[in-house]
């Protein structure tokens, strides 16, 4: 059973997300929503999944509306934990990251929340990306699609 988002904000939250490839490139995002300082994001698609559904297929559609990106999953990647602070408390959160291969689709599609939807080098994005377990979900595809190689 796939853990969901909770209003008590002493469990975890969920999320799952997507690392798809293309070549030696990572569909990466910038979303309207600004990190805790104001700032604009370098991020992974990721987002809660509904009802009933699993994480795999939360990813796959998190992808496709925040990208405008179709995409074949290829294995799990890991888990992503780290802490945010909702309403003054500490919220604990877990984004369970999938390795996706690209199938069709134009990043320019993507949804309203997302600012810029674009293709990046994966070594650079592991570089570049704004948070640390996201950078190394893309370090992880890296050595993953090197060794297919």
């Amino acid at each position: 059973m796939t853990p969901q988002p909770s209003s008590d904000t002493s469990s975890e939250e969920f999320s799952a997300g997507g690392v798809v490839v293309r070549d030696r490139d990572v569909v990466v995002i910038v979303p309207v929503r600004r990190g805790a300082r104001g700032t604009k994001v370098l991020a992974l698609p990721k987002g809660h999944p509904d009802r009933g559904e699993s994480a795999e297929a939360a990813a796959a559609r998190e992808v496709a509306e925040e990208t405008g990106i179709a995409a074949e999953f290829v294995e799990k990647l890991g888990d992503v934990r780290y802490n945010y602070v909702r309403n003054g408390r500490r919220v604990p959160k877990r984004v369970e990251f999938f390795l996706f291969r690209y199938r069709s689709g134009d990043p320019a599609d993507h949804d309203h929340e997302i600012e810029d939807a674009r293709w990046m080098p994966l070594e650079e994005a592991a570089q570049a990306l704004t948070y640390a377990g996201e950078r190394e979900m893309v370090a992880r595809a890296l050595s993953r699609i090197s060794q297919d190689r």
